[in-house]
């Protein structure tokens, strides 16, 4: 069943075709309102009731979502054409980028994943007394506040909340689970007359707490500490954050939703083997110390993850994947966008990628100055982060022109430029870095910019994002077999040293994507280049350090399928003929032992049977290590009756 669209041309200033746009939708699209907010407000209400209506509206959320509580009616889909497309300088037909805009707002969506927490208000308070006292009485009326000092010398005599005073050694966790560990720890004796005493300090006290109040001024506690949830901090010069700070916890008791930002798959990753580290890409990354090694693969602490993203964007195997929105979203929205933009007429569109913050730029533009430039798409991720490489170049395979990342000013611009880098190397020059938080600069870059001719032939694949990575490098670059990548790149080839290589195939057993392999009739190292992820392991466990790495992505068949890297002449066995090992390792091994003590007779003779020769040769040796005295003969009743009557 379609959906209808109400769309309103905002007294005026936002014209739309309802017309064209029903026919390149296929939605029922009623006449344009001009104040649906206020003195047309009434088709709102009849609109709200329908559950397949879409207001074309963002603005006046509040004013709509009241509207729908009151005569009952579920929460309202809203989308934005006004700021995002109508509202332009430039002349070009706007219907192509309002047709991409609906077809989006029609794709499925779930609801993401969340997760419990919670928090009874225990609040730890950290500064110096004439600040932290003073936000603690402002507290205590909501939370179980203490507060901790550097020193007793400014007690305060009212017990509304707990003092102590010690030095902070440590603190962990996350929001509604945080532990501290304070040394010198000295609490509050509360009898007797005069000033409050002190018990006398130990080290290595340790509490619990739900949120930290940081008041001190010093260095934070936390790395990325503004993404650490439960964790305030302010400067205790400036009243205005140390206020803010303070209303802000006083809000939080009660049960919260957290997000589960992304999805593992412990058996995709590749960060170590047998105890050998192979990748770390995604705890290199992390800013806020949520992922860690645990065994064979890598653990996300759900409660300490900020979601920014990056993780997913270069894990090389999947084994961590953003889920909100999941990768598969993200691509059918880049594929979605660019189809409908297409299909109704318009060519050459530009894909700009942004957060909140860019989306608040994009309203500013559109307000006070040009607007985007009709071509240029917008499309809003919670983190910019997770719009890694893979995405970029799908992207441009789809009929993009460019794509454009437009950070706000918490993303992590370096792990961005890491992923613009490689999605150049893979899919051209189209992919850039705009980095501005000026709308006016955003304008004159998107409207100054040189167009670039999209991919003649738009392909959108599917499948895992080295999968659609791959089928979209192969439509960006026709008849190209091979492309150069920079180091550290999840693609490439496995060179191995022959002349150093013993092929004792520690390499093949450790090999978490089974990129090498070896064949159980000959002595071979074999190699998959498609599915080799570049992770290190094979070259940190080789012990002839003979492998090392080519970054590339090879586009030609022969990279699905295996070839040999290494191979060498079988032994046959000296008594059996069977093939084993490798001729040139056992000679090797011959020659060295064979004026070794030890190896005298027919032991070196050993060193050159197969497996069952050599166990069938040491058993009937006259040495055999394995051969124990007679065993003893087993004793009977009768023996003892005998031995009985012979007393």
């Amino acid at each position: 069943m379609s959906k209808t669209l109400i769309p309103c041309d905002c007294l005026g200033t936002n014209p739309i075709d309802s017309e064209a746009l029903a026919k390149t939708t296929g939605w029922r699209v009623a006449k344009p309102c001009t104040a649906l907010c206020t003195t047309q407000v009434e088709r709102a209400a009849s609109a709200l009731r329908d559950p397949d209506t879409v207001i074309c509206c963002t603005q006046e959320q509040r004013t709509f979502e009241a509207l729908a509580e009151e005569i009952g009616a579920p929460a309202p889909a809203l989308l934005d054409l006004r700021d995002r497309a109508g509202w332009s300088a430039d002349p070009a037909s706007k219907l192509p980028k309002m047709s991409a805009l609906v077809a989006e707002a029609a794709l499925p969506h779930r609801p993401d994943r969340t997760l419990d927490v919670m928090s009874e208000g225990l609040c730890l308070v950290l500064g110096r007394a004439e600040v932290a006292l003073e936000a603690a009485a402002q507290l205590a009326p909501h939370l179980g506040v203490t507060v901790l000092l550097e020193d007793g010398s400014e007690l305060p005599d009212a017990r509304d909340f707990d003092v102590i005073t010690g030095k902070l050694r440590r603190a962990t966790g996350a929001f509604g689970n945080f532990s501290v560990v304070i040394d010198a720890l000295r609490m509050v004796e509360p009898g007797g007359r005069g000033p409050l005493t002190l018990t006398e300090p130990r080290d290595g006290g340790i509490s619990e707490c739900d949120l930290i109040v940081d008041l001190r001024g010093a260095s934070p506690l936390f790395p990325a500490h503004d993404k650490r949830d439960g964790y305030l901090r302010a400067d205790p010069a400036h009243a205005p954050s140390v206020a803010a700070a303070v209303m802000a916890a006083s809000h939080m008791v009660g049960t919260f939703e957290k997000t589960l930002h992304v999805r593992t798959e412990p058996l995709l990753c590749a960060h170590s083997r047998a105890e050998q580290t192979g990748c770390t890409r995604c705890i290199d990354l992390c800013p806020t110390g949520a992922i860690s090694p645990a065994g064979e693969h890598v653990s996300v602490d759900p409660m300490i993850c900020a979601g920014c993203g990056a993780c997913s964007s270069v894990c090389p195997s999947g084994a961590i994947s953003y889920d909100a929105p999941p990768v598969d979203r993200t691509m059918a929205r880049v594929q979605t966008l660019a189809k409908a933009f297409l299909e109704a007429g318009g060519t050459g569109p530009r894909l700009l990628v942004h957060d909140s913050h860019g989306a608040e730029m994009i309203r500013l533009s559109a307000r006070h100055g040009r607007g985007l430039p009709a071509d240029v798409i917008p499309m809003e991720l919670p983190a910019l982060g997770a719009f890694g490489y893979a995405e970029a170049v799908a992207a441009l395979a789809a009929g993009f022109a460019t794509v454009t990342l437009l950070p706000g000013p918490h993303a992590d611009r370096d792990a961005l430029a890491a992923q613009v880098a490689l999605a150049r190397a893979i899919g051209g020059e189209g992919t850039a870095l705009l980095d501005t938080t000026d709308p006016e600069a955003m304008e004159e870059a998107l409207y100054d910019a040189a167009p670039l001719p999209p991919v003649a032939s738009p392909v959108r694949p599917m499948g895992t994002r080295r999968q659609i990575t791959r089928q979209a490098a192969r439509a960006l670059h026709p008849g190209v077999e091979t492309l150069p990548l920079p180091q550290g790149a999840p693609y490439g080839a496995v060179l191995v040293d022959t002349d150093a290589c013993t092929l004792c195939l520690s390499c093949v057993s450790l090999c978490p994507s089974g990129a090498l392999g070896d064949n159980p009739d000959m002595p071979q190292l074999r190699f998959q280049e498609d599915a080799c992820l570049q992770c290190g392991l094979c070259a940190n466990i080789c012990p002839e350090d003979a492998i090392t790495y080519q970054p590339r992505l090879d586009l030609t068949e022969a990279a699905l399928s295996q070839r040999i890297l290494n191979e060498e002449e079988p032994f046959a066995c000296i008594e059996c003929g069977s093939l084993f090992g490798v001729k040139s390792t056992i000679d090797r091994i011959t020659a060295k032992l064979e004026a070794h003590p030890m190896f005298s007779g027919d032991k070196l003779r050993m060193i050159q049977m197969c497996d069952d020769c050599r166990v069938n040769a040491q058993f009937h040796a006259t040495d055999n290590p394995f051969q124990g005295g007679e065993r003893p003969k087993p004793r009977t009743t009768e023996d003892y009756l005998s031995k009985r009557r012979d007393h």
